[in-house]
């Protein structure tokens, strides 16, 4: 499963250029404004999970945080990052692997997920991916997904819609207080809208 998934998302960034997908974002303004309100130090480690070449990390670099990882599934997205960064760019952890198969090497106070949690659709995914996160942060999470009036499907595969409701009944069974979760409309680079939910979460195991 892993393999195939892996090889998808390689195709994907190796034939098509940022303005041709749909999940490209010139500022991550949601995903942003919801860091800031965890109130982390600069210095606080935090992990992007399916950042590939999400401008994210260009804006956390910005802004001063020293330790980010960005964690994809594709070797190419991660690639495109670096280029794009520069020498920048060996200021960031970069960490090629399917979240499902990741072994962190330490904790981390930020968990962020923009758009790779929906494409778990299996009980055992999600727990795996639960856990994991539960497991490895000491801090808050921010999951972004489509929400219920959202697409069915995101680059030709099968996605799992969430709502505020739904995100926080599977969510805090691994121990996490809910603290928010706002919407948005996300214009794509070819002009379509598509509407996302983002939850964020507090953990609360010692």
């Amino acid at each position: 499963m892993g393999n195939t998934r892996q090889e998808h998302w390689e195709h994907i960034y190796e034939t098509k250029s940022p303005e041709e997908v749909s999940w490209t974002q010139k500022e991550p303004r949601i995903s942003l404004g919801l860091i800031h309100k965890a109130a982390l130090p600069k210095d606080a480690p935090m992990v992007d999970i399916g950042g590939g070449d999400s401008r994210l990390v260009d804006f956390l670099l910005r802004e001063g945080y020293t330790q980010i990882t960005v964690l994809d599934i594709s070797r190419a997205a991660l690639e495109r990052a670096k280029a794009r960064l520069g020498v920048d760019a060996a200021k960031v952890h970069w960490v090629h692997s399917d979240v499902l198969e990741w072994k962190p090497a330490h904790p981390v106070a930020l968990w962020h997920d923009r758009a790779a949690f929906h494409f778990l659709r299996t009980d055992d995914e999600r727990n795996a991916y639960l856990k994991l996160m539960a497991e490895t942060l000491n801090g808050q999470a921010i999951i972004g997904t489509f929400s219920i009036n959202g697409p069915l499907k995101c680059s030709g595969l099968d996605i799992q819609q969430y709502d505020a409701a739904s995100m926080r009944a599977l969510v805090e069974q691994y121990g996490f207080e809910h603290l928010e979760c706002v919407e948005e409309t996300h214009t794509t680079p070819f002009g379509t809208n598509q509407e996302f939910i983002f939850c964020r979460f507090r953990n609360m195991q010692p």
